[in-house]
C-alpha cells in the first residue's frame, strides 16, 4: 500500500550484495605485461579448476573461451619467459582463501 522506496543501504539483503564484492574477471594473467594483469586479485589468491583438476602452473586463463594457458616444465624462451602450452577445457576459477579475507577485514575494525 505505501509506494515508498528504501534507500538501498536499508534493504534486509544489502548485506549479502557487500559480501560478493570479488567477483573474478572472464580473463586473468599473472604476467605484468599483459592487459589482462590484475595485482590485488592475484594478491588475494586465484585457484584454477580446469577439467576438474586444480591446477597450480596456470600462466593465464579465460572462462568464456574455455582455455588455460600453462607452464611447459621449466623451459623458457629466448626472452626468460616461461614457455606455455595452451590447453583447452573447462575453467573454473575461485578465490583460494575467501573466509580469510573476511576475518582480515573484521580484525582491522578492531584495531580503530
Amino acid at each position: 500500500m505505501c509506494d515508498v522506496e528504501l534507500d538501498p543501504g536499508l534493504r534486509r539483503d544489502a548485506g549479502k550484495e557487500k559480501t560478493m564484492t570479488t567477483t573474478l574477471p572472464d580473463r586473468l594473467s599473472n604476467d605484468p605485461r599483459s592487459p589482462y594483469y590484475d595485482e590485488e586479485l592475484l594478491a588475494k589468491g586465484i585457484g584454477i579448476r580446469f577439467k576438474g583438476v586444480e591446477k597450480t602452473n596456470v600462466e593465464e586463463y579465460c572462462v568464456s573461451e574455455g582455455w588455460v594457458r600453462v607452464a611447459a616444465g621449466k623451459a623458457l624462451d629466448r626472452r626468460g619467459r616461461p614457455l606455455t602450452l595452451k590447453l583447452q577445457g573447462a575453467v573454473e576459477p575461485y578465490l583460494q582463501h575467501p573466509a580469510a579475507d573476511a576475518g582480515e577485514h573484521a580484525g582491522d575494525h578492531d584495531a580503530e
